[in-house]
C-alpha cells in the first residue's frame, strides 16, 4: 500500500514553516522532511535508490533494479537542513556533494536532476 499523495501546499507550507533556519521547532522539521522525501517519491517512484535523512525518514525511489535485503547498493544520506536546502534549491547537489554535507554512493545515487522539488 502507498502513502497518499502529497498536496503540493502542504509540502510548501511545512517546508516554510521551518525557514529561517533558526532554531525550527523538531516537530515543524519531521514534517517537512517526511513531506518533502514523500514529494521525491512520487516524483521518481521507484526502489532503486534509497534517501535517507536521519533521524526523521528514508524512502526508496527511482525506476530500476529493486533493492530487497541489507543495505542497498545506491543511498543518498544527509542531515534534515541540508536536505530542505536542496530540496527548495538553496544549494546545489554539487555543492552539497563537494563540501561534504551529503553522501551518495552507487551510480544511481545522483538525484540533481530531480531537485529543487519546490522553490520558495
Amino acid at each position: 500500500m502507498s502513502a497518499a499523495p502529497v498536496d503540493p501546499r502542504e509540502m510548501r507550507d511545512a517546508v516554510a514553516a521551518v525557514l529561517p533556519w533558526d532554531s525550527p521547532a523538531r516537530p515543524a522539521l519531521a514534517k517537512a522532511v517526511r513531506l518533502s522525501l514523500r514529494t521525491l517519491a512520487q516524483v521518481a517512484p521507484g526502489r532503486s535508490v534509497e534517501v535517507r535523512v536521519p533521524p526523521f525518514a528514508a524512502v526508496q525511489c527511482i525506476e530500476g533494479p529493486r533493492h530487497t535485503r541489507g543495505t542497498p547498493p545506491n543511498v543518498v544520506e544527509t542531515d534534515p537542513r541540508t536536505w530542505l536546502e536542496l530540496a527548495t534549491g538553496g544549494l546545489r547537489w554539487t555543492d552539497a556533494l563537494a563540501s561534504g554535507r551529503v553522501t551518495a554512493s552507487g551510480n544511481r545515487a545522483d538525484i540533481s536532476a530531480l531537485l529543487p522539488l519546490l522553490r520558495l
